[in-house]
């Protein structure tokens, strides 16, 4: 009898550590699955809006073939009450055969045609007459290229995105400060606010808007990294329901993952390339003219990746 007790007593020992492991691990699924199935929620019906001006069959095709892929970046200043303009405006180039990816920043003063309004303006109008539909049609016959995803981030909801992340890391290249901020030349680690004065600066910036547009440029880099290698999933939800708050692209649940799985390799080589030209006034209005060269190396430059 006694070693009857014995045997199981040490049965229930055994038992027990494995009914604890099967109970943590059906919590760590169910939590896993949640976290999937709020991702998906979220982009497919909170972030997921096309747009007239790009082709979504043919990008399908592309993402199933892992072709290279350009991204139409928007970073829109927009408030309540307020229609908004593009505030930042980048092209992200993915080319999985060679694992390169290539981020080219245009100034939101350019001078081109707005497509949809038939006269030039400032690039960054664009957003503010006809949305992102309205930008990726007018970058697309500005750079004679072809936009196969666009992303909108209200630039309101970087400082809360940065701060799910932790922090960003960038490399200043002019020492400043502002109020209690005090900005060292180098790499420095930037919480949210303090990524929002980073990017936002331009008077004590030798190099005015161009400086303010690598800054931007920057930060969205330093995003790309950091959201890369989160490896918390405790920080996932937040990050989508920010996300859910302040983003729209055309990309669903199912190309998203596509992307991370089929392009994850461009991250290994990053190419920056920010596009320059003159000031000029007309009618007392700045802009900045981009001669036609400059244009034509930008073309080069990003339908160059894909070959």
């Amino acid at each position: 009898m006694e070693r009857s007790s014995h045997k199981k007593s040490k049965k229930l020992w055994i038992k027990i550590p494995l009914i604890v492991i099967l109970v943590v691990l059906l919590g760590v699924g169910i939590y896993a699955y949640s976290i999937y199935n709020n991702a998906k929620q979220t982009v497919n019906g909170e972030m997921h809006k096309k747009v007239e001006s790009i082709d979504h069959e043919l990008t399908k095709k592309k993402v199933k073939a892992t072709k290279p892929l350009n991204i139409l970046l928007l970073g829109v200043d927009e408030r309540a009450n307020d229609v908004g303009r593009s505030d930042a405006l980048m092209v992200l180039s993915l080319d999985p055969k060679y694992d390169k990816m290539q981020l080219v920043s245009i100034p939101r003063d350019t001078r081109t045609l707005i497509v949809g309004k038939g006269y030039a303006d400032k690039i960054n109008h664009a957003y503010a007459f006809g949305g992102a539909d309205m930008s990726v049609a007018t970058v697309e016959n500005f750079l004679d290229i072809e936009m196969d995803y666009y992303v909108r981030m209200n630039m309101e909801g970087l400082e809360a995105l940065i701060d799910q992340l932790g922090t960003i890391t960038v490399n200043n290249d002019v020492a400043w400060q502002y109020h209690e901020y005090n900005f060292t030349k180098g790499r420095i680690e930037l919480d949210g606010e303090k990524a929002m004065r980073f990017v936002r600066m331009r008077k004590k910036d030798p190099d005015g808007g161009f400086g303010r547009t690598e800054r931007q440029r920057q930060v969205i880099q330093g995003i790309i990294d950091k959201g890369a290698s989160i490896a918390s999933i405790s920080k996932i939800n937040g990050l989508i329901d920010i996300l859910g708050d302040n983003m729209t692209t055309n990309l669903d649940f199912d190309e998203m993952k596509k992307l991370l799985s089929g392009y994850k390799g461009t991250r290994k080589n990053v190419v920056s390339y920010m596009m320059s030209g003159s000031g000029t006034k007309i009618d007392g209005i700045y802009y900045l003219q981009v001669p036609d060269s400059e244009v034509e190396k930008v073309h080069e430059m990003i339908v160059g990746v894909k070959s």
